[in-house]
């Protein structure tokens, strides 16, 4: 669900009646500082803060960050620094800091367990932010788009407060060459702390193969999958194969995209099936094919309690309503080579129209490529920066082509765009293939409802399950 659309209120919403709430962990170091130049409306950060075991790091992100009132409109968000390999230190402990408030502010109030997403493409900001979600509590870390395999051993390692690392790819690495990341928690902590809870890892796979690579070859323990199909939002696995597109250019998918759930069973590991099981009827398949539950993200993301601002909530439930809503699977959208999908707004510019009147610029950098320079240092580069300069670090020009800054677009969605000389960035919503689903959540006027509707519907099909119904740990995930 991008950036903080699954936020703290929508996960604090689902675990609170009983299912898995999951929290977006993606660049939620921008978002929290982003929030305390807002002023911190309803002061829900500054709780978080008081509730941080180390009072002097609190202390030094609040006082960096923090304006009274909120900044004007019209005057640009500061930016942290973006992350790279060895810190900066500063920005790790924003990282910290933010995970933990996200992760603590979502557990408030009740007693059951609470998850966060990470993507495997974004492994800057990896260690510290998966400490700072860990000094909270979390109870599962979902992770997808690439192959984390060296995650589990990460966990493991923070979980007693160890030093961690983790590989950098590195675009043209020579032997020899230092690409590991490392982190240890000793040199932030202010005093000792007791072991922390190991959070269960749920590694986000589109394939057999990959499942079984995971229990072969992680590094640690692996605590079941989420199956992700072609037809979620957000970013997709790529189609396996030799590639083929339709003819509006979307990637076309076949057999060999599809899980073999029961080849998946054999590996003995609770699952749970995502994309496209936004459905009464879907989430009842998914408990008699032997899954443990299913992941919801697009039902989830158009609630009253998810991020996304009022006006694109609209947008999208009025074509809902009106049955002209639309998603495609952009191939070229995003920097990291995934397809990602994108909700094509009624009425509005496409996103190629918007880009065509966006100055191209990379100044958040999440989706950034590593890259080793001429000198032997490493570098970083983003397909999406202004193409003079990403060929000017050995870029390619093929790779600039049609590609969009989701990170300042993802920022938009959620009311934080960045302004620069006049100009506001605008947002890139995604959703899965089955928007047209939403409408059955829609009351007969007006375009509100509640993570408890979505809930209540989903699971509103269960009766005579037996023993599926025995073994449901989650019914609904929000992606």
């Amino acid at each position: 669900m991008g950036i903080a659309v699954s936020n703290w209120r929508l996960a604090s919403a689902v675990s609170a009646l009983g299912q898995l709430g999951v929290v977006s962990g993606t660049a939620l170091d921008q978002v929290f500082a982003r929030r305390l130049q807002d002023g911190d409306p309803g002061g829900h950060m500054r709780r978080g803060v008081d509730n941080f075991p180390f009072p002097e790091m609190a202390k030094r992100i609040w006082d960096a960050w923090y304006i009274p009132g909120g900044k004007e409109a019209a005057k640009p968000y500061k930016r942290p620094k973006p992350a790279t390999k060895d810190g900066p230190r500063e920005v790790r402990e924003l990282c910290i800091v933010a995970n933990f408030v996200e992760v603590f502010l979502a557990g408030e109030g009740h007693g059951n367990p609470v998850g966060i997403n990470y993507l495997e493409k974004i492994q800057l900001p990896l260690l510290a932010s998966a400490y700072g979600a860990m000094l909270a509590g979390v109870s599962y870390v979902l992770m997808g788009a690439g192959i984390p395999l060296k995650v589990p051993g990460v966990l493991d390692n923070l979980a007693v407060h160890e030093p961690a690392s983790y590989p950098l790819p590195v675009t043209g690495a020579q032997e020899g060459d230092d690409v590991m990341m490392r982190f240890s928690p000793r040199e932030y902590m202010e005093h000792d702390l007791p072991p922390l809870n190991r959070p269960d890892f749920l590694a986000i796979i589109a394939s057999n193969t990959l499942a079984i690579t995971m229990v072969r070859k992680a590094n640690g323990k692996v605590n079941g999958f989420i199956v992700e199909g072609p037809t979620a939002g957000g970013h997709n696995a790529p189609p396996r194969g030799k590639p083929i597109f339709n003819e509006i250019g979307e990637p076309v998918y076949g057999e060999r995209d599809i899980v073999d759930i029961p080849k998946l069973r054999e590996l003995n590991l609770p699952f749970w099936l995502a994309g496209g099981y936004g459905r009464p009827e879907k989430v009842r398949e998914a408990l008699e094919s032997g899954a443990a539950g299913v992941q919801v993200g697009t039902a989830f993301a158009f609630c009253e309690e998810s991020g996304l601002t009022r006006e694109y909530k609209d947008a999208v439930l009025n074509d809902v309503a009106a049955g002209k809503a639309r998603v495609i699977t952009d191939a070229v959208a995003s920097p990291t080579n995934f397809p990602f999908k994108v909700v094509r707004i009624q009425g509005s510019l496409t996103e190629e129209e918007t880009y065509k009147k966006r100055p191209r610029i990379c100044d958040l950098g999440y989706l950034r490529d590593a890259y080793r320079t001429p000198e032997g240092a490493i570098g970083y580069r983003c397909a999406s920066e202004p193409v003079t300069v990403f060929l000017s670090k050995g870029g390619k020009q093929e790779s600039t082509v049609g590609r969009k800054c989701l990170c300042n677009a993802l920022m938009a969605n959620i009311g934080q765009p960045q302004v620069r000389n006049k100009y506001v960035e605008q947002g890139l919503i995604t959703s899965g293939d089955d928007i047209s689903e939403l409408q059955p959540y829609l009351p007969a006027e007006g375009l509100f409802y509640t993570a408890k509707d979505v809930l209540t519907r989903l699971m509103s099909d269960l009766e005579g399950l037996g023993e599926a119904l025995t073994n449901l740990q989650e019914v609904a995930v929000p992606a």
